[in-house]
């Protein structure tokens, strides 16, 4: 049995390159023998930073089709742009390549039925790289709720909060799809940094599944404000008239009765967050504090001066409940990059391969969380309407 995996890359942007760079070089599991980019400067880019880092220079083509036919190539890992992430990752199912898929939002219910349809026909390996679900906070606190220190689960919120106003308002130089996103569309269009950890807790497809959602935009004016201090000269931007809401606000629904919160904000000065918070029927956790709350008698007893005694104070769980999967991470040396969460989402993707192994997020995954985005985009669009969320699994999310 081989200990590696070759890998062909296809999209080498920014978030392409980096993965090269810090995880996949670096990792012994894997060897990128081919690339991919529309733009041939990219492909000669990575191919320069694999050869730098000592290794023998990968395959380069700008059309990806011609990785899908490669012997030398035993997985791909798409980062495309989001528009293409579902056509490629299709494409290289079919052709019988296991795929890993970075993520973001779809842009329509069927192209996630495309996506479910081909890995069910093919039963090609596909896994979804949530990379926020190996968080170290999101792992601990699944391992407490886990443990029922939590007790029942009731509600969450997530966010993808986080200033792009650099990256967007300079798209065309970046040559970054963000810029044409904002311009046409008004959505939770990068729904799965914050939702995916809430569902693996929610036990979503398995156990448990998301009924329907609302959503609800606000106006749109950090981009054109932005602009006007910081690229006026851009003439063409300056009347640019932005669809997406500044901040986008939705809330669903779950078959259990829980309920989720997801707020998208990154259009207006702010600090990054993920807003991630685990309410249940004896304590929750709050990611921006980076606190836990238990439901005991000194806790009640100091209910209104908690924040002054105990915020903050989530280092001091995590002796006992971080995850074993971190524990280990910790004692072998935190690597990659998001500190650690790329690391482990690939090397969990390579040994599943090499071990034969189901992937823990799965294609079914993948459809419900990218799902959120069309279905925000037409609610928002119908004055923040219920929307149902298909069940991708039809019916399979019965079985715990």
């Amino acid at each position: 049995m081989k200990d590696f995996v070759r890998v062909g890359v296809i999209g080498l942007g920014q978030r392409g390159l980096w993965v090269i760079r810090e995880t996949l070089l670096p990792n012994e599991k894997y060897r990128v023998t081919a690339v991919c980019d529309l733009y041939a400067d990219r492909v000669e880019q990575a191919q320069k930073t694999v050869t730098d880092m000592g290794a023998p220079a990968p395959f380069g083509t700008t059309d990806y089709r011609e990785i899908l036919t490669r012997e030398d190539v035993d997985a791909v890992l798409v980062m495309c742009s989001w528009e293409t992430h579902v056509s490629v990752s299709v494409a290289a199912l079919r052709a019988g390549k296991p795929v890993g898929m970075e993520v973001g939002g779809a842009y329509s219910v069927e192209e996630c039925w495309k996506l479910v349809r081909a890995q069910e026909e093919t039963g090609t390996p596909f896994m979804f790289l949530e990379n926020c679900c190996y968080g170290r906070r999101e792992m601990m606190v699944m391992n407490m709720v886990d443990h029922g220190l939590l007790g029942d689960v009731v509600h969450c919120n997530g966010a993808y909060e986080h200033d792009l106003r650099y990256e967007i308002s300079y798209g065309k130089e970046l040559r970054h799809y963000r810029l044409r996103n904002y311009i046409h569309r008004n959505c939770e269009n990068y729904p799965t940094h914050e939702l995916g950890p809430i569902a693996q807790i929610l036990r979503i497809n398995r156990g448990n599944r998301m009924l329907y959602l609302t959503s609800t935009a606000s106006c749109a004016r950090g981009l054109h404000t932005y602009i006007v201090e910081k690229k006026a000269d851009d003439t063409e931007l300056l009347h640019t008239v932005f669809r997406q809401g500044d901040v986008v606000t939705t809330v669903i629904k779950c078959a259990g009765g829980e309920t989720i919160r997801l707020t998208l904000g990154t259009t207006l000065p702010r600090f990054y967050s993920r807003n991630f918070t685990v309410c249940g029927t004896r304590g929750m956790y709050e990611e921006n504090s980076d606190s836990v709350f238990l439901d005991c008698e000194e806790h009640i007893q100091c209910e209104w001066n908690w924040k002054k005694q105990q915020c903050g104070n989530a280092d001091r769980y995590a002796e006992q409940y971080d995850h074993p999967v971190w524990k280990k991470f910790l004692s072998d040396g935190v690597r990659g990059g998001h500190g650690g969460m790329d690391w482990l989402v690939y090397s969990e993707f390579a040994d599943c391969l090499l071990e034969d192994r189901p992937f823990p997020i799965d294609v079914y995954d993948a459809a419900a969380w990218m799902v959120i985005t069309p279905l925000s985009e037409a609610s928002i669009a119908r004055g923040s309407a219920p929307v149902d969320i298909p069940d991708f699994t039809n019916g399979a999310w019965m079985e715990e």
